[in-house]
């Protein structure tokens, strides 16, 4: 797995990460992944909006300002 975008926030990184086994996209942040995709654009939607599995730190994602459109996001590769 690599990761293909990441966007900094005040409370850890978010990250989604390309899996060329199962080809689907990963919705991480920090170090733990809270879903699956099709596609990058889907997990960013669920990041920003905080509709991902649940972090186990309790971090609402969606109050952390992280954008939908992935074009805010640096690219990784």
């Amino acid at each position: 797995m690599r990761t293909i975008y990441s966007f900094r926030t005040q409370s850890g990184t978010a990250r989604i990460i390309y899996d060329s086994g199962n080809h689907r996209f990963h919705a991480v942040f920090g170090d733990e992944s809270l879903g699956s995709y099709h596609a990058p654009e889907q997990a960013a939607e669920d990041l920003a909006g905080g509709h991902t599995l649940s972090h186990s730190s309790g971090i609402d994602l969606s109050a952390l300002g992280i954008p939908e459109e992935l074009g805010e996001w640096q690219r990784a590769i």
